[in-house]
């Protein structure tokens, strides 16, 4: 398939000169990591793991760009990789600029690639799910160590250079018990006995419910529906009191986070977006079905998050004010959240 594939690729390179890989991908009815592979050879070289490993040779290329997305939200980060963990099958970078939560479980495929864009070559190292959907990609920038960049490739070169991966589906999230199965009773105990959001995802898992099934059932106090263009809303209210905040979107392979206020925002055609220095933020918000405001119990008080999911139940990006461990929330924060509309008021509605 590898050969067919790039003819067919440079074909419709030609037709289409902007257009962007996973675009590309999608025309040609193949996932992106496969046309990747493709074009191994020629700008293309595959990377073996142990994937933990080389993400601690990260350090060395000073200052890159790190994407993260899903179908619905593309979150990018300048910064340095710093204070780079792992253990069994997750892994941390805790920099301020580039904040990952890794879960290797989803990194099955990774290449180095040099491509030809409007300001020069561009090199990266991207990384793809089982199915050949991208999970994390790294961008050098002007600043970054090209030479501590070719050291890492040829460091994790994979013995095999052909132009073709086996992928395969991924197994669907299950669907969520009936909801007359969930002892809400537990729920809510369990609920009002966090010290930690950390142990937010554990306790769901222990009581088997799904997250938004959980929202659903717990109680308003807990959680509770607002309007969907309240994610929007509450980055444009955020923007002008510049009010330090923390976004995160999440692929299956990574969660990627902002911290700090955010200051442009623009509309472009389905996308919204945050065109900061250092961060860009680029949300389709007509693709979300549903907004959440949730309360976590803490041992600091309550932590509150915003969150957004799409039709089939995917969460598409969060956030919260910015907050470390050890102090309480904002009140601007939790301020602008209780102003938002819960669902079925009109947006522009003052809140009572």
């Amino acid at each position: 398939m590898g050969a067919g594939l790039r003819r067919r690729w440079l074909a419709l390179k030609e037709e289409e000169p902007g257009l962007r890989a996973r675009d590309a991908a999608d025309k040609l009815g193949v996932s992106e990591g496969e046309l990747l592979a493709a074009r191994c050879g020629e700008g293309v070289r595959r990377l073996d793991g142990p994937w933990p490993e080389l993400l601690k040779e990260m350090p060395a290329l000073g200052e890159v760009m790190v994407l993260t997305r899903n179908e619905s939200a593309v979150h990018e980060k300048a910064g340095r990789f710093d204070k780079v963990s792992a253990f069994h099958s997750m892994g941390l970078v805790l920099n301020r600029e580039i904040d990952l939560r890794l879960f290797f479980n989803h990194w099955h495929f990774g290449f180095a690639v040099i491509e030809e864009v409007r300001s020069g070559l561009r090199h990266s190292l991207q990384f793809f799910d089982l199915d050949g959907l991208a999970v994390h990609k790294i961008y050098l920038r002007a600043e970054s160590d090209r030479q501590a960049y070719e050291a890492v490739v040829a460091k994790y070169q994979h013995a095999d250079q052909s132009p073709a991966i086996e992928t395969a589906p991924t197994a669907p999230k299950p669907a969520d018990r009936p909801d007359a199965a969930i002892d809400r009773a537990a729920l809510r105990e369990r609920w009002q006995a966090l010290q930690d959001v950390h142990d937010f995802r554990d306790m769901l898992i222990e009581l088997g419910a799904g997250r938004l099934q959980a929202f659903r059932l717990v109680g308003e106090d807990f959680a509770y529906r607002l309007a969907s263009g309240s994610f929007r809303q509450a980055l444009e209210q955020a923007a002008a009191s510049a009010l330090p905040i923390m976004i995160f979107v999440g692929s299956p392979g990574v969660v990627q986070i902002h911290t700090g206020p955010v200051a442009t925002l623009k509309e472009v055609g389905p996308w919204f977006n945050v065109l900061d220095p250092g961060f860009n933020l680029h949300l389709r918000d007509g693709d979300i079905a549903e907004a959440w405001v949730v309360r976590k119990p803490t041992r600091d008080g309550l932590v509150t998050s915003l969150e957004i999911y799409d039709a089939a139940g995917g969460q598409i990006a969060w956030m919260f004010g910015e907050r470390v461990d050890g102090e309480a929330e904002r009140a601007d924060w939790r301020a602008l959240i209780e102003a938002l509309p819960p669902a079925g008021v009109p947006e522009g509605v003052a809140v009572q």
